[in-house]
C-alpha cells in the first residue's frame, strides 16, 4: 500500500472516530425563565396564575400538593460511560391552604442528598425456575384445539 492511500483512509476515518467520543451536554427538565420568576408575587397570586407564568411543574410534593417543584439539570455523557449530572436547579413554589402563593425557594445540587436503596427483598412463596425449566415447562400446556363452543 502506498502512503497516499493510507493518508486518505485516515483522513476519512479519523473524523468519524473522533465524533463518537464527543461529550453530549443536555439540559433536562423545566427551568423557568428569570423574567417569569421575577413576576411572582407571594401573597398575591394563585396556583392558576403561577401555572400560567411558569407552566406545569416537574413534580409536586409527595405528601401534599401545596408545593410544586420545577426541576432542571445539565447532564453530560462521554462515549459509553453513564450520565453525569454536573448542575441542577430546583425552584420550590409553595402555596398556602387557600392556594395563594406563599414562597419561592431556589435549590441547587448541594441541597440534595444521596439515598441508599435498601437491599432487602420481599420473600415470595413458590420456587424460582431456571430459563430452561420455564421453556420446557410450557411444552405440555400447548393445545392445537381451538376454544370449546357451547
Amino acid at each position: 500500500m502506498n502512503t497516499k492511500t493510507i493518508t486518505v483512509a485516515l483522513a476519512l476515518f479519523l473524523p468519524l472516530a473522533v465524533t463518537g467520543c464527543i461529550k453530549d451536554v443536555e439540559q433536562r427538565g423545566n427551568l423557568p425563565k428569570p423574567e417569569m420568576l421575577a413576576q411572582l408575587a407571594p401573597g398575591e397570586q394563585t396556583r392558576q396564575d403561577v401555572e400560567a407564568l411558569l407552566g406545569t411543574p416537574s413534580t409536586t410534593a409527595v405528601f401534599d400538593s401545596d408545593t410544586w417543584y420545577y426541576i432542571s439539570a445539565h447532564t453530560t455523557q462521554y462515549a459509553f460511560y453513564p450520565n453525569h449530572e454536573f448542575d441542577r436547579t430546583i425552584y420550590a413554589v409553595s402555596f398556602d391552604e387557600r392556594g395563594i402563593l406563599k414562597d419561592v425557594r431556589k435549590l441547587d445540587i448541594e441541597d440534595g442528598r444521596n439515598l441508599t436503596i435498601a437491599a432487602r427483598e420481599t420473600p415470595t412463596k413458590g420456587r424460582e425456575y431456571s430459563f430452561l425449566e420455564q421453556l420446557v415447562g410450557n411444552l405440555g400446556r400447548i393445545t392445537t384445539a381451538g376454544p370449546k363452543r357451547p
